[in-house]
């Protein structure tokens, strides 16, 4: 019987999926599926952030409340009209979304020094890193957001008998760059990176906190099930903190601009924030809050089932 020949040693596998660049590009396509099933809401949630704005005369407002809002949406534009801007919403993720994930993943394995197999990682440092992974990602990612904005007005401006500003993300962007220049292009970025700080804050935060603190006091494997309870977690603290600097963040970017590239209605984020308050109280902080809320929990929900299971299928690392 001849003699049987050694084994062939495994060959390692290739450590591509670990690999920020890997990791970006998973982020984009998660934060893309995330988009497309949640958008309608983000619609939504801008259009009653600008209702109302300065109505100091008492005029009559296009919509109330959020049921009212996406009917009058529906019935007056289209339904189709539910996803307008959403191409600006991609692009602003091909660049927001992978940025964010890299940078908070970058940090932990790089400043904190944190290990593959750590369970435990305190929240103070978890903090830091969303907070840095939200700023960062969003301030580059700005201009993308302004034209969002923007297309997402549009619609309303027609029914108002307004001429459009904008036809287009295209256009959107040559019209605010040749208005303002970069800085025109940058228009509302100090609320966009606060709120986004905030919002990182308590979505990767949230979410990297939770799911580590139900594997470590439950029995539970890092399963759907983990990964559900940690997202709905996540959406609910990322629309508590975000809101007040979502509303401040919309109104400095749908307001116009003089032919120096400055504010008409609002001079700061701080000026939006007085005058938010004064003419319409505290609550118009929290305009929308329902429809971030139940746009961020779906969303923070889809985005980390795909995220994580394009992971597992690719023999990557769970988040």
């Amino acid at each position: 019987m001849p003699p049987v020949p050694p084994a062939k040693p495994d060959l390692p596998q290739p450590k591509y999926v670990d690999s920020l660049w890997c990791i970006y590009a998973v982020s984009v396509v998660a934060a893309w599926n995330a988009e497309f099933l949640t958008y309608p809401l983000d619609l939504i949630k801008t259009r009653l952030q600008i209702q109302g704005e300065l109505n100091k005369n008492g005029g009559k407002v296009a919509y109330r409340g959020m049921l009212g809002t996406a009917a009058g949406i529906t019935r007056e534009e289209g339904v189709h009209r539910l996803w307008q801007g959403i191409h600006a919403a991609f692009c602003r993720h091909l660049i927001y979304s992978g940025t964010r994930i890299m940078t908070y993943k970058a940090l932990k394995e790089k400043l904190f020094k944190q290990t593959a197999n750590e369970e435990y990682f305190p929240l103070w440092k978890s903090a830091i890193c969303g907070v840095s992974a939200g700023a960062l990602a969003q301030y580059i990612a700005s201009p993308t957001d302004l034209v969002k904005v923007q297309l997402q007005m549009e619609g309303k401006r027609r029914l108002m008998g307004l001429p459009p500003r904008v036809n287009g993300i295209f256009d959107a962007f040559q019209k605010v760059w040749a208005s303002g220049g970069v800085r025109g292009l940058w228009k509302g970025s100090v609320p966009n990176v606060q709120r986004a700080a905030l919002v990182n804050l308590g979505d990767l935060t949230t979410y990297d906190f939770l799911k580590r603190f139900i594997l470590r006091h439950t029995e539970l494997p890092d399963n759907h099930l983990v990964h559900v309870m940690a997202s709905c977690g996540a959406g609910f603290v990322a629309a508590a903190m975000g809101t007040p600097a979502d509303v401040i963040k919309t109104r400095v970017m749908n307001q116009p601009l003089d032919d120096r590239g400055r504010g008409l209605i609002y001079t700061s984020s701080i000026d939006c924030l007085r005058k938010t308050v004064h003419s319409e109280g505290l609550g118009a902080l929290y305009k929308g809050f329902i429809p971030i809320w139940m746009r961020m929990a779906p969303w923070s929900l889809s985005f980390w089932l795909t995220y994580e299971e394009i992971l597992s299928a690719m023999g990557g690392r769970a988040w």
